[in-house]
C-alpha cells in the first residue's frame, strides 16, 4: 500500500517545485498601480479614440505634456505602452505617430465585430424582458438626440452604449469581454462615419430593438448583421475616399 503523502515517483514534490520556481522569480516584483501613469494613458487613449488626435499625427511628448498638465515622463512611459498595443507607432529618429489602420485590419476587426454582434443579439433577443426594451428604446432615444445636435462625440458614446447594453443582455460574460476588447477600435473607425452614417444606422438600430422586443432572434441576428456590415462598407468608402484626395 502506497504510504499517504508520498510524493509520485519520477515527478518530485510538486509543491517544494513550486516555492523553488517563485523564489527564483522573487526579482520580478508586482509593480503597485500608478495613477497619475494610468490617467495620462487613458487620456492619450481617448484623444486618439476619439480623433482628436489623428491618425498619422506627429506626437510631440513636451506639447502632450503640457496639454495634459504633467511632466514627460509619464506621457513617454503612456505612448511606450500605446506603441505595445497598437495605437502609437515609434519611428527610430522621428519619434511617436498616431498609428494609421491598414486596409487589412480594419477589414479584420469589423469581420470580427460582424460574427460576434450577431450572437450577441440573437442572445438577447432570447433573454430581454420588457424592462430591457425600455433602456434599449431610451439608449436609441439619446443617439437620435444627439445624431440631431451634429454632436459626433455623443453620438459615438450614445452608438457605443447601445451595442454594449445588447452585449449586456446576452448573458454570455465571455461574449461580453470579446466585444469589450474591440469596443475601443470600433468607436475609432466609427468615429469619421458618425454623422455620414447616422440617420440610416440609428433607424437600424431600431429594427434591431423592434427585433429583440418581439424575441425573435434569428431576425435580431440578421438585422444586426446588415447593421455591422453596413457599418464596415461604409467605413470602407470613407477610406477610399480619403485616400483619393
Amino acid at each position: 500500500m502506497s504510504q499517504p503523502n508520498a510524493p509520485l515517483i519520477g515527478t518530485g514534490n510538486p509543491r517544494r517545485a513550486a516555492r523553488e520556481s517563485l523564489s527564483s522569480a522573487a526579482s520580478r516584483k508586482v509593480e503597485r498601480p500608478a495613477p497619475l501613469r494610468q490617467a495620462v494613458y487613458d487620456a492619450l487613449l481617448d484623444l486618439i479614440v476619439n480623433r482628436t488626435l489623428k491618425p498619422g499625427q506627429h506626437l510631440v511628448e513636451i506639447e502632450l505634456a503640457e496639454h495634459l498638465g504633467v511632466s514627460r515622463q509619464p506621457v513617454r512611459e503612456a505612448l511606450q505602452r500605446l506603441q505595445t498595443e497598437g495605437w502609437v507607432d515609434l519611428r527610430p529618429a522621428q519619434g511617436a505617430f498616431v498609428h494609421t489602420p491598414t486596409d487589412e485590419e480594419a477589414d479584420q476587426l469589423l469581420s470580427v465585430r460582424n460574427v460576434l454582434e450577431k450572437y450577441s443579439a440573437k442572445l438577447a433577443a432570447e433573454r430581454a424582458t420588457p424592462e430591457d426594451v425600455e433602456e434599449l428604446r431610451k439608449l436609441q432615444n439619446e443617439g437620435v438626440a444627439a445624431l440631431k445636435a451634429k454632436d459626433v462625440e455623443r453620438v459615438v458614446a450614445a452608438n457605443a452604449a447601445l451595442h454594449k447594453y445588447i452585449t449586456e443582455l446576452s448573458g454570455n460574460a465571455v461574449l461580453a469581454e470579446m466585444i469589450s476588447t474591440v469596443d475601443r477600435r470600433v468607436r475609432w473607425y466609427y468615429a469619421p462615419l458618425a454623422l455620414t452614417r447616422g440617420k440610416d444606422a440609428w433607424t437600424e438600430h431600431a429594427d434591431i430593438i423592434d427585433a429583440i422586443t418581439l424575441g425573435d432572434p434569428e431576425l435580431a441576428s440578421a438585422l444586426m448583421g446588415n447593421h455591422t456590415e453596413r457599418t464596415r462598407t461604409a467605413y470602407r468608402e470613407h477610406r477610399d475616399a480619403a485616400q483619393a484626395k
